[in-house]
């Protein structure tokens, strides 16, 4: 990782309040000696423990004596003159869709008819995390599969919003920003498909950052075919989540796709922004359904953006280019795409008639889309995947002539405000009806398919009391410059520490 200089910070008198350093602050303490690895270990279990039974983002925790003794190992090193990384003993919680070395990966999938044995090994940015000295203490939250926007699953339960108990935190990496924003965990990894690192900060007033495709590397299984997903981090301020991804990225031979550059330009990331071309899309000019709550705390936000120099351009459609003609192509190839990796990535449980009974309805009908297509009746070909792909890089093709006269593009993280944790999705949206379980997500689909850089950043708080994001979406490989213009906005706003959860007053 790029040598970054780190704010210092004082011991604290109560030593509870060391869960309110940042990550980087966390590690200046550490990396100084100001604090042990056992004082900073015993204060966030003692946090945990009083604040994760009112939200359960944290799952599957290890044993208390065993961390400790890990924190005292770390303490030993330090005191040896070792120090692993920017992350030693910092205490650490992995996504329950990645692998985590001795702890079972359920995806929130229960399967009484086997066993889920611990993992063998670590995925592979989970072995950079470890290697850079955190301790894993166990996994955050995440849906059935990781399907669906909404943290909840037979096994381990549903994940609320620390802003409100009665509703959701989103998903898939719903349990990953709770644990960020109620500082159970300094850093979070996550994952996003369809906005898993955006509608749960957007919702939690944090940072989430969807990298770069091949940024971050992914191992096991598909590694050519399947470009949807990729993991990143999620964070209480940009430079904390500049950190994170620095440890997460780079080339792996495991993952051929994945990019050798380093992920972050720490020098450019120190000069604030005075200035940009910003394209708003908004509700794309009534295309996306979305809560008028929602364009009224984002819109207010672009305004401030504008109060800070930069020019805004508020535009009502996707950029045409050959085969794709704009926002009315965009769901027939987001469904296209969705069904076959989303539908191929669980056919193995669909095809054992044990599990199959046993999966929830969102993914069957990804599976089923699949083997039955669009229209229900025949299977999704090869060739329509192909002309899907040709459509997705004229989408690609209409944003690089949009990047020659703007500097980034902005959505709202969601269409909607945080909903009541019994809702399984919202069915209708601003008076109109959604046609499947994420149809209301569709917001999300524009970064994915680009492939680019698609930061979520605190945007306000509406009449509700409740969190909304903005996703700002860059030219490819821009990852430093999405996360400028985040660390510009955090000095103008300070969202997370202006607009605690009043769980962690009480």
């Amino acid at each position: 990782m790029t040598s970054v200089d780190l704010p210092s910070v004082a011991r604290p008198d109560d030593l509870r309040r060391i869960v309110d350093w940042t990550a980087a602050e966390l590690s200046s303490a550490i990396g100084s000696r100001l604090v042990t690895c056992v004082e900073v270990m015993t204060a966030y279990l003692d946090h945990i423990d009083r604040v994760n039974p009112q939200v359960n983002a944290i799952v599957a925790m290890r044993p208390r004596e065993e961390l400790l003794a890990e924190a005292a190992e770390k303490d030993a090193m330090l005191a040896r003159g070792e120090r692993q990384g920017w992350m030693h003993g910092f205490p650490h919680a992995v996504k329950d869709l990645s692998d985590v070395r001795g702890l079972p990966t359920t995806k929130g999938f229960h399967r009484p008819l086997e066993s889920v044995p611990p993992a063998e090994s670590d995925t592979i940015f989970v072995e950079r995390i470890r290697a850079a000295g955190a301790i894993i203490i166990g996994k955050t939250n995440t849906p059935e599969l990781g399907l669906g926007s909404h943290t909840y699953n037979p096994v381990h339960g549903t994940t609320r919003n620390p802003y409100d108990l009665g509703r959701t935190a989103g998903g898939s990496s719903g349990g990953a920003a709770v644990a960020v924003a109620l500082r159970m965990v300094p850093v979070a990894d996550g994952s996003d498909f369809m906005g898993s690192l955006r509608n749960p900060p957007g919702w939690t007033n944090v940072y989430g950052l969807r990298p770069s495709f091949g940024r971050v590397p992914t191992g096991g299984g598909d590694v050519f075919v399947n470009q949807g997903s990729v993991d990143g981090p999620i964070a209480r301020t940009p430079l904390d989540l500049a950190l994170l991804l620095d440890t997460m990225a780079g080339y792996d031979a495991r993952a051929p796709l994945s990019i050798p550059a380093p992920g972050v330009d720490h020098a450019a990331l120190s000069e604030p922004l005075t200035g940009g071309r910003i394209v708003w899309f908004r509700d794309l000019g009534g295309y996306l359904p979305i809560e008028p709550e929602v364009l009224e705390v984002c819109d207010a936000a672009v305004g401030q953006l504008k109060d800070l120099g930069f020019d805004v351009t508020v535009l009502d459609d996707l950029p045409a280019h050959g085969s794709f003609t704009g926002t009315a192509d965009l769901w027939e190839l987001w469904r296209t795409y969705r069904h076959v990796l989303s539908g191929g990535s669980n056919m193995g449980l669909y095809d054992d008639p044990r599990t199959r009974a046993m999966l929830k309805p969102e993914a069957i009908y990804e599976i089923e889309g699949m083997l039955h297509g669009l229209d229900g009746a025949d299977p999704i070909t090869a060739a329509q995947m192909f002309a899907a792909s040709v459509r997705r890089s004229d989408l690609y093709r209409g944003f690089l002539g949009l990047f020659e006269a703007a500097d980034f593009a902005l959505l709202p993280t969601a269409q909607v405000m945080p909903f009541g944790i019994d809702i399984t999705w919202p069915d209708e949206v601003a008076g109109r009806q959604m046609s499947s379980y994420h149809r209301w997500m569709e917001v999300s689909t524009v970064g994915t398919l680009l492939g680019a850089p698609t930061l979520a950043m605190p945007a306000g708080f509406g009449p509700s009391g409740l969190p909304i994001g903005l996703q700002v979406i860059g030219p490819n490989h821009a990852d430093t410059a999405v996360l400028r213009l985040a660390a510009t906005w955090d000095a103008a706003t300070r969202w997370p520490e202006r607009r605690r959860p009043a769980i962690l007053d009480s």
